[in-house]
């Protein structure tokens, strides 16, 4: 009697650690999943403990207990299993499946990349936002006390706009439970163009988030639905409507056991009700910006440009083999959002041969086959035109600027604010462009480009001529610069005259003749010509105060 009722306790406890490891480990049921072996693996280990190793007393007990016997046996088993399965999905003998995980086009640069305008050009990176984003919530003196701020920081494109979006937090365990009955209740958006900080507050409140305790968890919510789905890295989006949701990624394996992975379906749980919708890849809605993740993209590539001629050649010989550059940085294009990173060979000579741009919705990746420099070369390019003042270069944004290739690159001081913009050309980076706003960083760029050739289409940087009398001259204060704003009579378009390029332009008045040679824009004309002259640039300003412009951050 006594004998039946241990066991049964020993069951008890058996099942009562099982059931807690796996509500706190929540591996997934599928063989595809590594935890899964493990878990396997551990309850043997267990059985054989409690059913086998109190009734050995000697080595003979040992080769006598059938109970070890079986669970030694079956251990060993799935053990031979898991590393057989390990090393035949593994690209050493799996290379050409492996290099064939991702087919890459050769894209057009001018086509596929316009030209994009100052309002859709990210001016930030992560770093950037999340100081943004902390002073916002340090302005929230209703939430400071409750809530943080998550690290997340998801780059999306929202409304055709570039925008980092994260959710808050519960500040401690206590403050979790005080405010878990309302749930978190706002995420902060920021524009990452014109630098926008807005806290969004929710009717009702998030209750399903990864600061969650016990079932709300959002790790161990979606593995109660979806016991057997392997999950990659979640990330916080927002629809077309500012409803919040996760983006859940499922895995999936291509090659063997364990081997290939892809993104094969994608769930999108509501953050404040808990509902779940299941997709295919490619079912997926278009607002969701971020289900293929950055790092997975980066690897495929990397498979695809290094496994090209064999898994030996990639670590021996090495010919032919290619690789992504070292970080990366997002592009919205299509409204969708690109990741891009360089390729270069895997010698490490400090220049690429080219780069790549993958999206984050469809895994669609596109090859741009232009040789130049390597994207800390041209940081360090960027660094060195204003080292006097100890800026740091934020990893590089790729764009068109009429035509060509071009590294855009934020400046940053100590604090992490945001002083200064350079842009610097790809192929012969020692062009290199600096301003105090992205506007004046572009006409310094053009006018460098057009005096220096640079392989430029001087045809696209054509000015146009209009004279007239001034009916209108207003001045105005942009960043920090004094500009003149003209209107002619006659016409109705506005011709912006900088003062730090033509200082003579205080001498004229309404009524004055004029003549002008202009860049055309979308709204306003850039004056680059005054009355047929070359503007006559201001005199070095005395003071640190006059030459610095408003903080951009």
């Amino acid at each position: 009697m006594k004998s039946k009722k241990g066991k049964l306790l020993a069951a008890v406890a058996l099942l009562l650690l099982i059931g807690l490891y796996y509500y706190t480990a929540l591996p997934a049921v599928n063989i595809h999943a590594a935890g899964f072996w493990f878990f396997l693996l551990g309850i043997l280990a267990l059985l054989a403990v409690v059913y086998g190793a109190k009734r050995v007393r000697s080595v003979q007990d040992i080769k006598e207990s059938k109970v070890l016997k079986i669970a030694v046996s079956v251990f060993l088993l799935v053990l031979v299993v898991y590393l057989a399965g390990s090393v035949l999905s593994s690209p050493v003998i799996n290379a050409k499946k492996y290099q064939q995980l991702l087919e890459p086009v050769t894209g057009d640069f001018t086509q596929d990349i316009e030209q994009i305008r100052y309002n859709q050009i990210p001016l930030l990176d992560k770093d950037s936002a999340e100081l943004l984003g902390n002073r916002k919530m340090g302005s929230m003196v209703d939430m400071v006390s409750q809530f943080e701020v998550s690290s997340l920081y998801s780059q999306i494109n929202y409304k055709g706009r570039p925008v980092r979006v994260t959710p808050l937090v519960y500040a401690s365990p206590i403050k979790w439970l005080t405010n878990r009955k309302e749930g978190i209740p706002a995420y902060i958006t920021i524009d990452m163009a014109t630098q926008n900080t807005e806290l969004v507050k929710l009717k009702q409140g998030m209750r399903y988030s990864q600061s969650e305790y016990f079932n709300r968890n959002i790790y161990r919510h979606l593995r109660f639905q979806y016991p057997t789905y392997i999950f990659d890295q979640l990330s916080f989006e927002i629809d077309d409507d500012g409803v919040p949701y996760w983006i859940c990624p499922v895995k999936k394996f291509n090659i063997g056991l364990f081997g290939g992975q892809t993104i094969g379906r994608v769930i999108l749980c509501n953050a404040v009700t808990g509902e779940c919708q299941n997709y295919k890849i490619e079912d997926c809605p278009a607002w969701i910006d971020r289900a293929y993740p950055a790092d997975l993209l980066v690897q495929l590539y990397d498979y695809h440009g290094t496994l090209v001629n064999g898994f030996f050649n990639s670590i021996l010989g090495q010919k032919g083999c290619l690789q992504t550059t070292e970080g990366y940085n997002y592009l919205a294009l299509d409204d969708d959002v690109w990741v891009y990173t360089g390729v270069t060979s895997v010698s490490g000579d400090r220049s690429n041969v080219g780069f790549v741009l993958m999206n984050q919705r469809t895994c669609e990746t596109k090859y741009y086959e232009i040789a130049g420099a390597e994207e800390y070369s041209a940081m360090e390019s960027a660094e060195g035109q204003v080292q006097n003042l100890g800026y740091h270069a934020t990893f590089p944004l790729l764009l068109n600027i009429k035509g060509e290739p071009t590294y855009f690159i934020a400046l940053k001081d100590n604090a992490g604010l945001v002083k200064k913009y350079a842009m610097v050309n790809i192929q012969k980076y020692q062009n290199v462009a600096i301003g105090d706003t992205v506007e004046e960083c572009e006409k310094t760029y053009i006018k460098m480009l057009k005096n220096t050739g640079a392989g430029f289409d001087n045809e696209e940087l054509e000015t146009k001529e209009s004279k007239g009398k001034i009916e209108k001259i207003v001045q105005g204060v942009v960043d920090g610069n004094t500009h003149f704003y003209i209107v002619l009579e006659g016409e109705d378009a506005i011709y912006d005259v900088s003062l730090a390029e033509f200082v003579n332009v205080i001498l004229y008045e309404e009524g004055d003749e004029v003549t002008l040679e202009y860049e055309e824009g979308e709204t306003i004309h850039t004056v680059t010509k005054l009355d047929g002259a070359e503007g006559e640039a201001l005199t070095e300003p005395d003071t640190e105060a006059d030459m610095s412009l408003e903080d951009t951050v």
